[in-house]
């Protein structure tokens, strides 16, 4: 749990991610800033002030046991457990203006703490999930532009993707070897989250996983042979959700002539890309297309042994482990698309300097990739401080694991275990298959 990050370094990672929520909300107007009413988004305005409330209250009152810097307001505005979704709309939230003068302040007194000379490592671990707390909310106010179709973002630091875009296709699939492998985040790691922790041995038997995530030219073909309107293929809440929200096809695809489509990315729409990973499907959706395709979603534990593991030199599966598929260099970016600097995905070829051990791309950056698995603990689960950042939806989400394109590389290592539920469809998902 605890982190060894020294103080320059939060400090730094902290306005790195401060600059990111600013240029995402920046270039907003008051209305764009709180936005409909919707159950997947929050009210913009309400979530930058949350952002800094997280830091206030597991930082400075939580470690520096400072007081509130909003006085008793803190609490009845920003606490996202004790404040439905619904009603966030309807508080009576600070002024734009002096909601950035909050943020602020907390970023200020947190850096002070932080420079202290009796720092100890539980404060210094919640500044830096502090930190990534903040990185999932940018990635949350990237979504939240796309679904309500807000301007493309700019993004300093943004790269031409032209030299990665078109690298292709990346098909068939990879044999695994079984074996025992330690599933979860290993003891004495830079930073982990409670719910990777427990690490524990899983006995694998031998899988076949593809080279890539399923591509949009792939699922399009199950789109045309009718595969939403095959039963069949589908669960029986997976039928209840498809018919409830009546498309036939991923929520942004937009048909364009009789045999091609478009897709929406913010407030464009763009030709889709054939090797593209699909993105933005439910688990639903995800695990008819597997059925259609004959074969299934990894289980979780199938997916980091693919991303982490390597063979033996007999061929068997190695009990060593990697940080990152590619080994335990941070991506810096060549290994992965990551931090969102080339504003959205790319073919599933590019990135080959990123493999794994086994020869899978992309196990980590460019889209979320759904897992068979039902999210739950791991032997021994304790809570972080933060207590209902992962047990509370223990039991009715689904797993996702390697991040995407919006997804910060500093927060990404490969047993991050991230959870929806399987209808969300918005999230940056997509998937890749067993075939056995």
């Amino acid at each position: 749990m605890t982190t060894q990050t020294n103080t320059a370094t939060l400090t730094a990672m902290m306005q790195d991610a401060r600059a990111r929520t600013l240029e995402l909300v920046s270039d907003l107007t008051a209305d764009q800033l709180m936005g409909p009413k919707l159950d997947t988004v929050n009210p913009l305005r309400w979530e930058i002030g949350h952002v800094a409330y997280f830091y206030e209250f597991f930082v400075l009152r939580g470690h520096f046991g400072k007081d509130s810097v909003l006085g008793e307001l803190a609490d009845k505005l920003y606490d996202s457990i004790n404040i439905s979704h619904a009603d966030r709309w309807d508080l009576p939230l600070l002024s734009m203006d002096d909601t950035l003068g909050y943020m602020a302040e907390v970023k200020d007194a947190v850096i002070e703490g932080l420079e202290a000379d009796d720092l100890d490592d539980e404060a210094r671990f919640m500044a830096q999930f502090g930190v990534f707390h903040e990185d999932m909310h940018t990635e949350a106010f990237l979504w939240g532009r796309q679904t309500l179709g807000y301007p493309t973002p700019v993004l300093k630091g943004a790269r031409d993707r032209a030299h990665i875009a078109t690298a292709g296709a990346h098909p068939s699939y990879l044999e695994i070897p079984g074996g025992q492998f330690e599933i979860g985040a290993p003891k004495g790691v830079p930073f982990s989250f409670d719910n990777e922790r427990g690490a524990h041995l899983v006995d694998i038997q031998p899988f076949s996983i593809a080279k890539a995530p399923v591509t949009n030219a792939e699922f399009a073909a199950f789109v045309a042979d009718g595969g939403y309107a095959n039963d069949a293929l589908w669960s029986e809440d997976g039928i209840a959700w498809r018919d409830q929200r009546g498309l036939m096809h991923p929520g942004y695809w937009i048909k364009d002539g009789a045999d091609s489509w478009a897709v929406r990315r913010f407030d464009q729409s763009l030709p889709l890309a054939d090797h593209e990973p699909v993105i933005h499907v439910s688990w639903y959706e995800a695990n008819a297309y597997a059925a259609w395709a004959g074969g299934r979603l990894p289980r979780e534990a199938e997916w980091e042994v693919a991303a982490l593991g390597a063979p033996a030199a007999d061929g068997s599966l190695a009990l060593s482990k990697r940080r990152y598929p590619w080994g335990e260099a941070v991506n810096e970016g060549a290994h992965a698309n990551l931090d969102g600097y080339v504003l959205g995905p790319v073919d599933v070829a590019a990135y080959p300097d990123g493999d794994s051990a086994f020869g899978c791309r992309q196990m980590l950056g460019n889209v979320w990739e759904w897992c068979s698995d039902t999210f739950g603990p791991y032997p021994g689960f304790k809570p972080d401080a933060y207590e209902d950042y992962s047990q509370f939806l223990f039991g009715t989400t689904k797993v996702l694991r390697g991040g995407a394109w919006t997804t910060r590389s500093r927060m990404m290592h490969g047993t991050y275990r991230n959870y929806f539920e399987p209808e969300r469809w918005d999230v940056f998902s997509g998937f890749r298959l067993c075939n056995r």
